[in-house]
């Protein structure tokens, strides 16, 4: 949501086959002078995750850093914050076809910066589209479908595709402040001190958008699980990895394996201390030095 956006940036929209995709740039001083400055710039993409309330805030806290030096841009996708919100359901072919209708627009390889189930969708269209990606830096990446840790088969995920109990299951679970700040503390922070009022505000701005519980209740019924150790032997992709080493939806082990399907591709792991699944937003100062670190490694 633009009134959430950092000081600079604008919202700016694109179409696509799914609806309109709206997205945050720099487009005024300090980082722009004039209208359309800044597009000969290398392209960044930031992908936030698919939980609900989801939306580019999730990396704002990040990516004004490099809004001097690269062409930056932050999408809501469809389904989420205040991109069009298809009263549909949602499957990981859905998020292949936005994601690469998307960055086909760049005209220009970009490093895509992605977390958690969007970063690991981002693997796979990486191996179907290397033209469009000149690197990987991904935030606790996961298909939520691994052996022994497959989401799509627990009980949540079987009381999201309920009928009736699967609206109830937002509304009180999810499009509340209550809910929002709960979630927060204690499922996707590691130190609770660091949410900030804002943060919640943000979250509960997109949850409760039209719609929006489209998108998230397909993401809670497993619509989009898939083994992501299947995909990583085949990416070419040169990728980095980072992960909160108190995040609740997946160990850095997992991360430590999933690197090693790959280590050829996979540049660099970093294991950041004291931080959940959204380093991000909970440390963004550490996250804004790897991915510098990882651009400086892609000569990009």
């Amino acid at each position: 949501m633009l009134q959430f956006q950092p000081y600079g940036f604008g919202q700016q929209v694109c179409n696509t086959s799914l609806g309109v995709m709206a997205y945050y740039t720099p487009v005024a001083a300090p980082w722009r002078l004039v209208a359309g400055d800044g597009q000969h710039l290398p392209p960044i993409v930031f992908l936030h995750s698919l939980g609900g309330g989801s939306s580019a805030y999730e990396w704002s806290k990040v990516y004004p850093a490099f809004a001097s030096s690269y062409r930056v841009v932050a999408p809501d996708l469809i389904g989420w914050g205040q991109s069009t919100h298809p009263a549909r359901d949602y499957f990981i072919d859905d998020y292949f076809t936005m994601l690469r209708e998307f960055l086909e627009t760049l005209a220009a390889p970009a490093v895509v910066a992605a977390s958690s189930l969007t970063a690991g969708i981002m693997v796979r269209l990486a191996i179907q589209r290397p033209d469009l990606i000149a690197g990987l830096f991904l935030v606790c990446p996961s298909g939520y479908g691994e052996p022994g840790a497959d989401y799509s088969r627990g009980i949540a995920a079987q009381l999201a595709g309920t009928p009736g109990i699967d609206r109830l299951l937002y509304t009180l679970g999810a499009a509340n402040e209550f809910a929002v700040r709960n979630f927060l503390e204690n499922f996707l922070f590691a130190d609770r001190a660091r949410l900030t009022q804002e943060m919640v505000s943000a979250y509960l701005a997109s949850a409760q958008q039209f719609n929006a519980e489209y998108a998230a209740l397909a993401s809670l019924k497993g619509n989009l699980c898939f083994d992501l150790g299947q995909f990583m032997p085949q990416l070419q992709v040169p990728t980095f990895i980072t992960w909160g080493d108190r995040s609740r939806f997946g160990s850095p082990s997992l991360g430590r394996r999933l690197v090693s399907l790959n280590s050829d591709v996979v540049k660099a792991f970093w294991a950041i201390p004291n931080v959940g699944v959204l380093p991000h937003l909970e440390a963004p100062a550490t996250t804004i030095g790897l991915l510098q670190a990882a651009l400086t490694q892609l000569h990009f």
